[in-house]
């Protein structure tokens, strides 16, 4: 291989065994690539010398070794291993937290009177151990999501004798559930579990449901094709168009709601509709928003609304399929390397790394106290269990670390 003498290539070789090759981390090569190289003083920490890593353990031993140890193995809660992590990142990050970029006042006043010299030190000692193995911390769950959608499949089994399959109705006088959105179909049954609205064969079945429970359900109908109820429609739907422009401003035109804590009411099965205007009529459904307007409304013009919004096409809510843990991990990999073991060094391996650690580190990039563009749009939309197990599943890697051997010129 060709090189300038301003242009550094490495190789980088993924350490499977303990046999010992050149450089300074032991392991046998298994796969190669070439690493294109930034400033030649990041990438000291990446072909540091023998002599130099050995005054790095003596900086590790002064400064470090307290939280992270000496053999760079945490044992403190949500601090990282770094033994075998990657050394220009270490570099670089060592770096941030000397100029306070990461508002960590621990880390800053450990840091603040190191020389560069020392911190590209410290970092290839770190680089150059055994990297922890998953079991020094272990994941408190374990590292495969469940699939939310096929738990709500299962806990609506029961549902489709008057709901029907999929939550489109067949049985006139039962609402379908197709087409709602979770956060609104959550609140209703929460509202019957707690008495809230009265209907004693909910409150039941729904009594011994948890919050999650709820949630799957909820997600389940949303994902659904969405269709009308195929019930029989009395009443004329054009006198009932006419009507529904008072509505639209909740429900939304033709009746898809643009509010996830508004019902959209296209497809809805019309007995079921006139019934719960009757009832915010009367008062036996509470709800001060659709007690005036249903108050002004007789029977004629509740069967002709009903028969309009029951002609309507529903719409799907706009939900997310959510990503499983595999797939949210090889959107990770990208980066950070298969199974979290990153072969750039200037990026982070997260194999076996502590899951509380992890979990912290995620959480800082979702809420921007943490600032990194690419972080901030893989992270924003992770929900919080997705932020456990995704924790969990890197915890859970064997780590491997790696050695970058400077290729002699030709």
């Amino acid at each position: 291989m060709k090189r300038s003498a301003q242009t550094l290539s490495l190789v980088v070789y993924t350490l499977v065994s303990g046999v010992m090759i050149a450089g300074y981390l032991p392991g046998a090569a298994a796969q190669s690539a070439r690493v294109k190289p930034g400033s030649e003083d990041d990438f000291r920490a990446a072909y540091a010398t023998a002599l130099e890593v050995a005054e790095g353990k003596r900086v590790a031993e002064a400064a470090c070794a307290r939280c992270h140890g000496v053999n760079g193995i945490s044992t403190m809660k949500g601090v990282p291993h770094l033994a075998g992590q990657r050394p220009v990142y270490l570099h670089l990050e060592l770096r941030a937290y000397q100029s306070g970029a990461r508002g960590d006042k621990a880390m800053d006043g450990a840091v603040r009177f190191l020389s560069d010299d020392a911190l590209i030190k410290v970092a290839a000692y770190y680089a150059s151990l055994e990297p922890a193995q998953p079991g020094v911390t272990s994941a408190a769950k374990g590292s495969a999501t469940p699939d939310p959608v096929a738990a709500g499949r299962a806990a609506v089994a029961g549902c489709a004798g008057c709901h029907g399959e999929g939550g489109i109705s067949k049985t006139p006088g039962m609402p379908s559930l197709v087409g709602l959105d979770p956060k609104y179909l959550v609140a209703v049954m929460k509202a019957y579990k707690s008495g809230q609205r009265k209907h004693d064969m909910m409150k039941s079945l729904l009594g011994a449901l948890s919050d999650e429970d709820l949630n799957n359900i909820a997600l389940y109908y949303a994902l659904q094709k969405p269709a009308r109820a195929q019930t029989p429609v009395s009443g004329n739907p054009a006198a009932g168009k006419a009507a529904a422009a008072a509505c639209a401003a909740c429900h939304g035109d033709l009746g898809v709601s643009g509010s996830p804590t508004t019902p959209s009411l296209a497809g809805q099965d019309a007995q079921y509709f006139a019934a719960a205007l009757r009832a915010y009529n009367d008062g036996s459904r509470k709800d001060e928003v659709m007690k005036g307007p249903a108050a002004a409304l007789d029977e004629r013009v509740i069967r002709d609304l009903a028969a309009f919004y029951a002609t309507q096409q529903p719409r799907p809510p706009k939900v997310r399929k959510p990503l499983t843990t595999a797939e949210w991990a090889s959107r990770c990999d990208r980066c950070h390397g298969v199974n979290g073991n990153s072969t750039d060094p200037r990026l982070p391996a997260l194999a076996a790394q502590r899951v509380d650690y992890l979990e912290k580190v995620l959480h800082a990039y979702r809420t921007g106290a943490r600032k990194s563009p690419a972080m901030a749009a893989m992270s924003e939309i992770l929900t919080e269990a997705d932020v456990e197990y995704l924790a969990a599943h890197y915890a859970s890697q064997n780590a491997r670390a790696v050695v970058y051997v400077t290729l002699p010129s030709k």
